[in-house]
């Protein structure tokens, strides 16, 4: 019996990047498709139901936040972003607008291949059910008690400072806006309130990192957001 390949589907107009997806992709055991704009690919996504897409902002035909918003009203696909914008509020839209990650051009293979290993893991999570305890090298979280670990030792976390790391940790390895993490924890009424979240970062990264200034888990993606990073 032939085992399936995860399937990838690239949707980009550059045919060098392409090209060096494709070999980059074929060589890791992924099976590769491709577009070369946002409506071919809206219709080889909804016809291929591709395992996951990479997709590049700056398409000939349509704009690749556009994109996302058509795409996200009828497919839960994972996303991943390619850019050559460097400006924060672009990474920003397309994390809001639905993509799961992004990468800025140029790019290491290594790197993106990562971002897709998580990308993956996180849909084979959201699928089955939650389990009732995390672990995340010696961070842990039981769900159920509402009690989270570090070496084994309790650490006491304010109600507040147990939903960020609780959203980070359902999302882990994701990329999460400040905007998205403000209105699950405190709610759509404070998305401006950027304060609040520094704060209790910091307080969260005292507790739980060795080296608060040189955080191994919760991750600042500059401009962008936070990252609970996987070990």
């Amino acid at each position: 019996m032939t085992t399936k390949l995860t399937s990838i589907l690239v949707i980009e107009d550059d045919q060098q990047i392409r090209r060096f997806l494709k070999v980059g992709l074929e060589s890791n055991g992924y099976a590769y498709w491709e577009a070369l704009q946002g409506k071919q690919g809206l219709a080889e996504i909804a016809s291929r139901n591709p395992d996951l897409v990479i997709l590049d902002l700056g398409l000939p035909d349509m704009d690749g936040l556009d994109f996302l918003k058509q795409l996200r009203e009828w497919s839960k696909v994972p996303v991943i972003v390619l850019t050559a914008r460097d400006q924060e509020q672009d990474k920003i839209h397309a994390l809001d607008q639905g993509a799961d990650d992004y990468l800025t051009k140029p790019f290491a293979v290594g790197e993106l291949l990562a971002r897709i290993r998580v990308a993956l893991r996180h849909v084979q999570k959201n699928d089955s059910e939650e389990d009732p305890l995390f672990e995340n090298g010696l961070l842990k979280i039981d769900f159920a008690k509402r009690q989270v670990f570090v070496k084994d030792s309790e650490v006491h976390l304010t109600p507040i400072e147990y939903k960020i790391l609780v959203f980070l940790a359902k999302n882990l390895g994701k990329v999460i806006t400040q905007t998205q993490l403000l209105k699950e924890v405190w709610g759509p009424t404070y998305t401006d309130h950027g304060h609040y979240l520094r704060v209790h970062m910091h307080q969260l990264r005292h507790k739980l990192e060795e080296n608060p200034a040189r955080p191994k888990w919760l991750i600042n993606e500059p401009g962008v957001g936070y990252r609970l990073k996987e070990e």
